[in-house]
């Protein structure tokens, strides 16, 4: 046999098997999704997502507190608005008294080393769930979103974020926010993270669930990706990175690590941030309850993946299980 043929010399051991891999795994590189209601003594189950639930701020402290201890590093805040008034504009997003802005204060008190950041969008607060507003025939009336969103980021900046994340793909969003932070004062206080290529996915679902915020006519479809869209995928990274975007995010993971690969390509400068969404999680979930495999193994698999493909930040509901996982 040829010399250069061998090859399992150099990954016959656990330790020399990680040390095959560009970028291994850590703590510091999970961020946990959370949502937060308006119902301050909750704990409510979502079905479709195993073991995540809907927070109220008077229960923050017991469900965070054991994964601080842990070693959480960051967490990522979507709020679900069940009680307030929803309009066409999006009014509660940035209610002072609303449930993200009342967590990102409770949180910073409790844990002040704590990373915060707070996705930014107006479909759970607008009366026709869409992520921005519409015009009469129904289509997105680009310029009023784009300030208005702008304006829900600057709120939870001055409320404490540590990073703002609009996830609604408005064309020109984070020229918007990234203006709007430094007009305001906070140009150099919060970061800037946007979803940059968010494909319109089936792998939705459960999230819509949890956030209620599925739309009440139509679809997403004109403003998130195509899935097939790999070069509008490139062009909306490189626009959002000449926009003043401080971390890149593609959003779903498992389906689309050619576009992870590709942003690391086009963004080498950048933290490259990418979310396993509720779909993916419930299909891991549901295959190890299958008995397909198991658990903890597949969950590794899926991330180790991101990783491999240039994600340096992973958004996922499996941050709990890594924080004991990665102990092991």
């Amino acid at each position: 046999m040829d010399i250069s043929s061998i090859l399992q010399g150099g990954y016959q051991h656990p330790l020399s098997r990680s040390w095959q891999g560009r970028r291994t795994l850590t703590k510091s590189m999970l961020m946990y999704p959370i949502f937060i209601t308006d119902d301050p003594d909750a704990r409510v189950e979502i079905k479709s997502l195993p073991g995540q639930c809907r927070w109220g701020v008077n229960k923050l402290e017991e469900f965070l507190g054991p994964l601080v201890k842990k070693g959480l590093k960051s967490v990522i805040l979507f709020g679900v608005p069940l009680k307030c008034n929803k309009d066409e504009k999006g009014t509660p997003a940035d209610d002072p008294e609303g449930p993200v802005i009342l967590a990102i204060k409770k949180l910073r008190t409790l844990y002040p080393d704590l990373y915060i950041a707070c996705d930014v969008c107006l479909c759970e607060y607008t009366s026709h769930g869409h992520c921005g507003f519409l015009n009469p025939d129904g289509t997105i009336d680009i310029e009023p979103s784009v300030t208005r969103i702008a304006q829900v980021a600057l709120s939870y900046a001055k409320a404490g974020a540590h990073c703002v994340a609009p996830s609604d793909m408005m064309d020109g969003r984070i020229k918007a926010i990234k203006r709007a932070l430094i007009d305001g004062g906070y140009g150099n206080r919060c970061t800037l993270m946007s979803y940059s290529a968010k494909f319109a996915s089936a792998l939705y679902g459960p999230f819509r669930d949890a956030a209620g915020s599925a739309p009440a006519f139509g679809d997403r479809k004109c403003y998130q990706l195509p899935p097939a869209a790999k070069g509008l995928a490139r062009r909306a990274i490189t626009r959002d990175v000449n926009e003043g975007a401080d971390i890149i995010m593609v959003k779903p993971s498992l389906p689309y690590l050619d576009i992870i690969a590709d942003a690391a390509e086009l963004a080498p400068d950048h933290p490259l941030a990418c979310y396993q969404v509720s779909g993916e999680y419930a299909m891991v979930c549901a295959g190890a309850a299958a008995g397909v495999y198991d658990l903890r193994v597949m969950a590794f698999e899926t991330v180790e993946s991101m990783v491999r493909a240039g994600a340096t930040l992973i958004l996922t509901y499996f941050t709990p299980q890594f924080l004991d996982w990665l102990e092991a």
